[in-house]
């Protein structure tokens, strides 16, 4: 098997694994509990977002446990507008978002509230002179996400919390579950922050919100005591110990691991050069992990299961999008239907293999003459 969708989901670390395991075995108590078993509970806990706090380097953070990045991405969009919405009605976006922003945004202009779009450059990043002007004083909330899941566009986060910063009632909210564990990230400048722990070969079922712990939201989740005030629940303490876990090791050897994925992105460009149907959609700043490209006139449906029967996986567009729409993403980068219908996304690991790339490209010679011949 040959497997190149790691943007969707990636394979647990054996050794995140038998942390989980250990974990469930050796610590029983609940962490609420006041008896040595559930203080032996907390103590992981907390040693566990400590190392989080640590990695990550923020230690005027909350950490949020939920079941992923879709629970805290609605905790952090609702949970600022519930609490703050005597300061105005007016949120920023882009056109990259995931799913699980969009439908929080959805739900909360049936609210009253307007959602607006921040320009974009050619390359899909945020236009920040036009965002600082869209900015004003109704403004309460920005949700930018730093890596958009299917084009691997790499948002200046940084800089757009800069300018966030000179509006003190406006918060920035980014979503970096594509970004957390592959590079390397600022968060000084950020207000809240969404990731889900698969994304980095922890387990599924846990993730986390990010909160600067000056500011305060509403919960989504309401009822006994838990790690923080913010998402009530008995704490999954071996989720919690294996994100962290899974966090610490795909932050080792960062670098090098980016290099390997950087050397397959760019032969698989030099590659689908010599194809006249191809086009790649993912700009040159995009994060390497992720190519997005575009067969013109072929279903990407058709060529993802002509793969699928040579044991290989890619994947059309982001997990969770819709499977009968076109790629948003995609079209508000190239401005083409044509290639936000036919898009395929390629997503690498360190652990893919210069052999595995090499299969893959002979596998889809044979894919593209056969589905292009047939018009």
């Amino acid at each position: 098997m040959i497997y190149l969708d790691y943007s969707a989901t990636t394979p647990v670390n054996d050794e995140v694994l038998e942390s989980f395991v250990k974990c469930n075995k050796d610590f029983i108590g609940n962490p609420n509990s006041l008896h040595k078993l559930g203080n032996d509970s907390l103590n992981l806990i907390n040693s566990a977002t400590d190392q989080i706090k640590k990695l990550l380097n923020i230690n005027n953070f909350d950490v949020i446990y939920t079941s992923g990045a879709s629970e805290a991405n609605n905790l952090a969009l609702k949970g600022i507008i519930d609490l703050y919405s005597n300061r105005g009605n007016k949120i920023i976006t882009s056109s990259l978002e995931h799913s699980s922003i969009y439908k929080p945004l959805e739900y909360l202009k049936n609210k009253g509230f307007e959602i607006y779009y921040a320009p974009l450059n050619a390359d899909g990043t945020v236009n920040l002179e036009e965002l600082d002007k869209l900015i004003d004083d109704n403004t309460i909330l920005v949700t930018i996400s730093a890596v958009n899941s299917e084009t691997g566009v790499l948002q200046p986060i940084d800089e757009i919390g800069k300018i966030i910063n000179k509006y003190p009632k406006c918060y920035f909210h980014t979503d970096i579950t594509q970004a957390i564990g592959k590079i390397n990230l600022k968060l000084e400048n950020v207000d809240l922050a969404s990731f889900s722990s698969h994304k980095f070969y922890g387990l599924k079922g846990v993730g986390a919100l990010l909160k600067k712990d000056k500011i305060i939201i509403e919960p989504l989740i309401h009822g006994g005591k838990s790690t923080t005030n913010y998402r009530s629940g008995t704490p999954a303490l071996p989720l919690i110990v294996s994100t962290a876990k899974a966090l610490r090791l795909a932050l080792v050897d960062l670098d090098n691991k980016y290099t390997h994925i950087s050397s397959l992105n760019a032969d698989l460009r030099t590659f689908f050069d010599k194809y006249n149907k191809v086009s790649i959609n993912s700009p040159n700043n995009a994060i390497r992990h992720i190519l997005n490209i575009s067969i013109d006139g072929v279903k990407p449906e058709s060529f993802l299961h002509a793969l699928e029967k040579y044991n290989i996986y890619i994947s059309t567009k982001s997990a969770c999008s819709s499977s009968n729409s076109k790629s948003d993403a995609v079209f508000a980068i190239t401005n083409s239907i044509e290639r936000a219908n036919s898009s395929l996304r390629i997503s690498l690991s360190y652990l893919t293999t210069k052999e595995e790339i090499e299969e893959f490209k002979r596998v889809f010679d044979i894919c593209y003459n056969e589905l292009t011949n047939l018009r």
